[in-house]
């Protein structure tokens, strides 16, 4: 199939004998992607954690330099004031309407803010919002009173990253048409906050495996000795 003859020809550029220091990972991510659109490039961590134990859960926000390329649409919860505060830091849609919206199957949005005053009936939509990773939350600074604050990092490149459950983390860090440059930026941030949510409770190596990859292409091993 062509798909596969055209990852086989981009696997062929990558060097699998050793991992690459960040930015010559980077570098050859761009490098390989064949997409005729502008692909995402990820970044997957392997952790030295047991998130089946609550102490050992990793889990934190950042926000990139360079953003993740792609257009975040905000839902701010919030009546009052703070609705027109959200409006004003750009937020998408903003409103108490929206949580009969969300319940008549609206999910139009990336992200959703809300009021600590608000979160009574944000609440009832954890069924609908939790499996989707969109529920707010204090931890992540979605939960909050100063919405324009959080709108506006969310718009410049706030992500939010948890383990799962085999102890990996994903993460969007931009894309292929950003500068190697801009990715090498965003994935050391990233790798850094990543870091500093170390567990007290994690044993032995906490950064096994460190990969970055486009949308459809190859994975490229990054070195490790930099984050232990």
């Amino acid at each position: 199939m062509g798909r596969g003859k055209k990852f086989g020809s981009a696997s062929a550029t990558i060097d699998r004998s050793k991992p690459y220091a960040p930015s010559d990972a980077v570098g050859a991510v761009k490098q390989a992607a064949f997409a005729k659109f502008d692909e995402s490039v990820d970044i997957a961590v392997h952790l030295g954690v047991d998130p089946r134990h609550a102490d050992q859960i990793v889990r934190g926000t950042v926000v990139l330099p360079h953003g993740t390329g792609k257009s975040v649409r905000v839902l701010v919860i919030a009546q009052g004031d703070k609705a027109r505060e959200a409006e004003e830091a750009g937020a998408d849609f903003v409103g108490p309407e929206y949580v009969d919206k969300i319940k008549g199957g609206w999910l139009d949005c990336d992200v959703v803010v809300a009021t600590p005053d608000m979160m009574g009936q944000a609440g009832q939509l954890g069924r609908i919002l939790g499996p989707r990773g969109l529920m707010p939350n204090p931890k992540s600074g979605t939960v909050t009173m100063d919405v324009a604050a959080a709108v506006k990092e969310i718009k410049a490149g706030k992500i939010e990253y948890r383990v799962d459950k085999t102890g990996n983390l994903h993460a969007p860090i931009g894309k292929v048409s950003f500068t190697a440059e801009q990715l090498t930026e965003n994935l050391g941030m990233f790798m850094d906050s990543v870091v500093r949510a170390r567990p007290a409770a994690a044993k032995g190596t906490y950064i096994k495996q460190v990969s970055v990859s486009s949308t459809m292409g190859p994975g490229v091993d990054v070195e490790t000795a930099a984050y232990r």
